[in-house]
């Protein structure tokens, strides 16, 4: 088969302009062209991470209102601006997104920027709207799109995903949400905390399910009691429909009315969208690209980050795997791994979750010889001013090691809680050393990852 003819030549070609925008200085040099067939910045600046943390703020600020008679103190919610909130959300992020788009589209004059959809017509062969491209190196860095699942009626009927829930012209009497993951119930915290009714249809039998089975019980006990939520646990609508304005929900032979419906039940790669395979790459089956340890496809000089290369979809995962492929790329003779030693995560929602390394079902799964490290906030004394009896941390530790395995956190202040046991386990330093040698603040917050981290030491 010849080659084909290509009309542009470069030295990089990105597809993607959400973490492999993150171009490094030592490629001023080079002649790069950056192809965006969306919004610029992607997913997390426009529809994910970002927006979707402004908004649980007002949404804890509200919940925390319903909660202040337990300090003694009165105070009432009485409703969301929703339009002032979601443009004071967006009138901050659109311009960041447009100022990015402009700068790569006029400020940096070794960068020619596409607005448009690339797909691959052959290995290293780009197709840009008719403008075929080929590069030395190329880095897919296309995200992921929400997943539609396959109910009847629910195309017919229309509904929300991340990409536009957070959009609405006026917050919903009444929300549908599909999904029980990260997204289902980060956004069931705004809408609920806000006001709207919200229905949430889950197929297992506890929210977060993937997350340490303590923490998801827990958190599914704590989300469910919460004002204007109901939780259908165990069953994914069977139909839906539209009558009228209204959308109707068909599950376990309920019928519930809302206005609005949010489908989250989960993100998928886009390596089809970049049409992945015609260009040589191998794709795993759930459509991730296959990489190395260098984030190496089989095609020698294209490259994959991301949510299309990784099933992490966490944005600092895909910008740690940036910084390493534009180092490789650019540096043959001195490549560096990627590192996922100790990937953390965590659920904005309320409670908060944070989470990294292995849960105590997976630690007993692999046959490890582990103990348990838990302490309730409740049991410090910052917990007895929070009036918190929900919340706790828990550590799972290796016992012939002392080394921490994974470590979970449900509660206020969840992700910055769990930092000091991230690096631990990055550094592998011991569960002892870092309860013991350390001073953890008196009393902060922190004392219940102190505790926990006690109570584990001390059955070794």
């Amino acid at each position: 088969m010849p080659p084909i003819e290509t009309d542009e030549q470069y030295d990089l070609i990105i597809i993607g302009s959400g973490s492999g925008n993150s171009i490094p200085e030592y490629l001023s040099d080079w002649n790069i062209a950056l192809i965006e067939r969306g919004t610029f910045g992607g997913t997390c600046l426009n529809v994910g991470c970002i927006p979707s943390k402004m908004f649980v703020m007002p949404a804890d600020v509200a919940l925390e209102a319903g909660h202040a008679d337990r300090l003694g103190i009165s105070l009432e919610y009485h409703g969301a601006d929703w339009p002032a909130i979601r443009d004071r959300v967006f009138g901050r992020i659109d311009p960041i997104s447009e100022g990015g788009r402009q700068y790569r589209d006029t400020g940096t004059e070794n960068v020619t920027l596409y607005q448009a959809t690339a797909q691959f017509v052959a290995p290293k062969v780009i197709d840009v709207e008719g403008v075929r491209m080929t590069a030395d190196h190329i880095l897919v860095a296309t995200g992921s799109r929400p997943v539609v699942p396959p109910i009847p009626g629910l195309m017919e009927t229309g509904f929300h995903t991340s990409d536009t829930i957070m959009r609405l012209d006026e917050l919903p009497g009444r929300l549908g949400i599909i999904g029980g993951g990260f997204i289902a119930v980060e956004m069931g915290h705004v809408f609920a905390g806000l006001g709207s009714q919200v229905s949430v249809f889950n197929r297992s039998d506890v929210l977060l399910r993937h997350f340490d089975r303590e923490i998801a019980e827990r958190f599914t006990e704590v989300f469910s009691a919460r004002p204007n939520v109901d939780v259908h646990l165990q069953h994914l609508p069977t139909k839906v429909e539209r009558r009228g304005h209204e959308i109707v929900i068909h599950c376990a032979g309920e019928e519930i009315v809302v206005d609005q419906l949010l489908v989250a039940t989960g993100r998928e790669p886009n390596s089809d969208l970049v049409a992945a395979e015609e260009g040589g790459l191998s794709c795993h089956h759930h459509g991730t690209i296959e990489v190395d340890e260098h984030l190496r496809t089989r095609v020698e000089g294209v490259w994959a980050i991301g949510d299309v290369a990784n099933s992490w979809q966490l944005k600092h995962v895909a910008n740690h795997e940036a910084t390493v492929a534009f180092w490789n790329i650019a540096h043959p003779d001195d490549l560096k791994r990627v590192d996922y030693k100790a990937v953390p995560s965590a659920v904005f929602s309320n409670p908060q979750v944070a989470t990294v390394g292995l849960t105590e079902e997976q630690a007993r799964a692999e046959g490890r010889d582990v103990v348990i490290g838990r302490r309730d906030y409740g049991g410090t004394a910052y917990g007895w001013a929070l009036v918190d009896d929900t919340s706790f941390a828990k550590v799972v530790v290796d016992a012939a090691t002392g080394l921490i395995v994974g470590a979970h956190i449900i509660g206020p202040q969840a992700a910055s809680l769990i930092q000091p046991l991230i690096q631990a386990m990055q550094f592998d330093q011991t569960a002892a050393d870092i309860a013991n040698e350390p001073y953890w603040i008196h009393p902060a917050l922190t004392e219940v990852v102190e505790n926990a981290l006690l109570e584990a030491v001390e059955q070794l």
